[in-house]
């Protein structure tokens, strides 16, 4: 696979990994969205009584969640199995010569997956915590309501179960506040980086094109210098050879 077949073979395999990528980098900053959105959906719909909220709709981005998780999880496949191609490229018989500069790009591949698949399962975590949360104090909210639906509005106890409740509503908003701002954060983050790794690229494939053109400016000196000296060399032989002649 060396040769022009070869080359053209590790382009086309960086183009698929290129492309992958910016589909995964769309596709977990909208899950990061989703999670960061879930609470406050569900806080919302805490407000509406069973009689006015479609169950349909309770459902509807624990559907979302499990559709986009399917589809990250493929393309994180998607672009490990490139990786491997690309790996088995740099091994293979006739790349020995390029091996230094495939390893150094193949390599910047792997930290993005990596980078990709820790940033999936921490953003997943922590989803799957929020709503397990989430129901459980649905589950605590049922049972005020039917203590309250059995006792009755005035009840001492009651009001109190419901301030006490309100006072965790609160502090779970804050919480997700809270996890809002290290979230987008992160997000901002992790934009800069990729950001920053794309000059790093650029600015690594310059000094190598600057790299091979000194080198081949210093051949063209020596070739000129070689052929300077044997031209040298053979006009002072030719000269004695015809003074010795006509001696």
């Amino acid at each position: 696979m060396a040769g022009i077949g070869g080359s053209s073979y590790w382009e086309d395999l960086r183009k698929q990994a290129r492309q992958l990528e910016n589909e995964l980098d769309l596709k977990l900053v909208s899950f990061s969205k989703l999670c960061t959105s879930y609470s406050s959906s569900r806080d919302g719909r805490r407000g509406e009584t069973s009689d006015t909220t479609p169950l349909l709709n309770n459902s509807t981005q624990d559907r979302m969640f499990d559709t986009m998780s399917v589809e990250i999880e493929q393309l994180l496949s998607k672009l490990t199995a490139v990786n491997d191609k690309m790996a088995e490229y740099t091994n293979a018989p006739g790349s020995t010569s390029l091996n230094a500069a495939l390893m150094h790009t193949l390599q910047r591949h792997r930290d993005i997956l990596q980078d990709y698949t820790h940033e999936f399962h921490k953003t997943k975590g922590n989803f799957l915590a929020i709503r397990e949360r989430e129901d459980l104090l649905g589950s605590v909210r049922k049972d005020i309501e039917t203590y309250k639906s059995g006792s009755g509005v005035n009840n001492r106890r009651t009001e109190l179960f419901l301030k006490e409740h309100e006072h965790l509503r609160n502090s779970d908003r804050l919480m997700d506040d809270t996890i809002s701002i290290a979230m987008a954060t992160k997000e901002n983050m992790t934009s800069q980086r990729g950001f920053l790794k794309s000059i790093q690229g650029r600015v690594n494939t310059l000094a190598s094109i600057l790299h091979a053109a000194v080198t081949v400016k210093r051949i063209n000196l020596r070739k000129r210098r070689d052929s300077l000296i044997l031209g040298t060399v053979i006009g002072v032989c030719t000269i004695l050879l015809l003074l010795y002649a006509f001696h």
